[in-house]
């Protein structure tokens, strides 16, 4: 396939194009035309970069890529490695960042929602999903479910809050910051991949269980879901690689 085809026919199944991100989605760094093997990950790392040259691969297929609004605009140390890696082997990096959050068919959230057999009923902004669970978990039951799925050690607050879960909202990513947009939606329980030092105290004062399952482990699966996407439409070989990353 064509790079520049690939990249076209990805911006219109994630409907790219009408999202604004912090970064450029698609097609970040040029590489050979022609692509058969491909090669994803979350983050477009040094180690993922070696493990593409060292099987050869035409492209690499990324959620967090590079450019990002406000970076240093200098290429030198890191920045200057990982580049040369991608142009002295002639590799494609495409990422794709809020579009692979947020889509309704194919994105982490919904990965997060297959994977753990939520319902998924709605959205209670772009970036937060809602759904239930039939029949209802026990919160340690959810736990453990979580750490069994996403291979992690979540982190849980819950004083005062149901032990019982009926409804759940969650957001991929760094989802913290929406904590408290879903105080008034009858939830039992938020899930996301970060947390920060506030997140305890709305948890607590608010009743409302909260379970930070890592960043990276909670925004594996919209590349999984895309590779497969792929793999049955059109003549790829591609293989998600997961660098191990506890945050």
């Amino acid at each position: 396939m064509n790079n520049i085809e690939l990249e076209r026919i990805i911006n219109k199944k994630l409907n790219s194009i009408n999202i604004k991100d912090y970064v450029p989605n698609g097609l970040q760094i040029e590489g050979k035309n022609n692509i058969k093997n491909i090669v994803t990950g979350v983050s477009a790392c040094q180690n993922l970069l070696d493990i593409a040259v060292f099987k050869k691969v035409d492209a690499i297929i990324v959620h967090h890529g590079y450019f990002w609004k406000n970076e240093p605009l200098i290429i030198r140390g890191m920045k200057r490695r990982r580049l040369k890696t991608l142009l002295s082997n002639n590799i494609n990096l495409y990422s794709w960042h809020i579009p692979l959050d947020i889509n309704n068919k194919l994105s982490n959230n919904i990965f997060l929602a297959n994977l753990l057999n939520i319902n998924f009923i709605d959205k209670i902004n772009p970036f937060i999903f809602y759904g239930n669970f039939n029949p209802p978990l026990n919160i340690k039951d959810l736990i453990n479910l979580i750490k069994f799925k996403l291979n992690c050690i979540p982190l849980h607050f819950g004083k005062n809050a149901p032990k019982i879960i009926n409804n759940i909202a969650w957001c991929s990513g760094a989802g913290q910051k929406f904590f408290e947009e879903i105080v008034n939606f009858n939830i039992d329980v938020f899930l996301t991949g970060e947390v920060s030092e506030q997140t305890i105290h709305i948890a607590t004062e608010y009743g409302i269980n909260f379970i930070s399952a890592g960043h990276h482990a909670t925004e594996k699966g919209g590349l999984i879901m895309l590779g497969q996407w792929l793999q049955n439409n059109y003549n790829l070989k591609i293989n998600f690689i997961d660098i191990n990353n506890p945050v």
